[in-house]
């Protein structure tokens, strides 16, 4: 999936290529890669009152090729995926100066990776998915958004992209989210980080 960066110098700049009009929001994207729309893309964004850079998913509304003499700059117009509308509060909430959320160790990248997870004290394992993921950590959607008590270890089993067996990954429950549980990586061995880089290389590439 192609990524895009987006580059702002702080709210005010943000503001003027963000768009509400559409459903859901969306934001203009300087880039001189043609794009089609429909097309799934993720937006990288960096911008002045961020703790963090964010990454979220969108579909391209339209592309424009630059109009030099005008001064108007290729890019793209790209929708916030419903699922990302928690992200995108977030966004506006944080630049308005309503929210001071703390700076992360390590940028989570948007994905959308089924996984099975099992709880302690049960020898099954359940379905869910991950819609962030990061060598820190990742935000587990389980069914019928069940909330998962803070602290909890849970057990993930993912099948990396062209991996032929499932790695399995212990995270801690460590905040609620509305769209899910935010889990924090537990390393036993000094290998453990190590496999988390190369599963998220993978799932980049696919």
């Amino acid at each position: 999936m192609q990524i895009l960066k987006a580059r702002f110098h702080g709210r005010d700049d943000f503001m003027e290529a963000y768009q509400s009009e559409p459903p859901g929001g969306a934001l203009f994207v300087a880039t001189t890669t043609p794009l089609d729309a429909d097309e799934n893309v993720i937006v990288e964004l960096v911008c002045d009152g961020l703790p963090n850079k964010v990454l979220f998913r969108g579909t391209v509304l339209a592309w424009r090729p630059a109009l030099p003499r005008l001064r108007v700059r290729a890019g793209a117009t790209v929708a916030f995926l419903p699922e990302e509308e928690e992200k995108r509060r977030f966004i506006l909430a944080a630049l308005a100066g309503d929210l001071h959320p703390p700076r992360r160790k390590h940028t989570r990248i948007p994905v959308a990776v089924p996984v099975r997870f099992r709880l302690p004290g049960s020898a099954d394992f359940a379905g869910g998915s991950l819609t962030e993921i990061s060598v820190g950590g990742a935000l587990l959607v389980t069914p019928k958004e069940q909330v998962i008590p803070l602290t909890t270890e849970v057990v993930l089993e993912i099948l990396p992209p062209g991996g032929a067996a499932p790695m399995p990954i212990t995270g801690r429950v460590a905040y609620h989210a509305p769209s899910g549980n935010g889990l924090k990586f537990i390393y036993r061995d000094g290998g453990g980080s190590r496999r988390i880089r190369e599963l998220i290389r993978r799932i980049r590439l696919a």
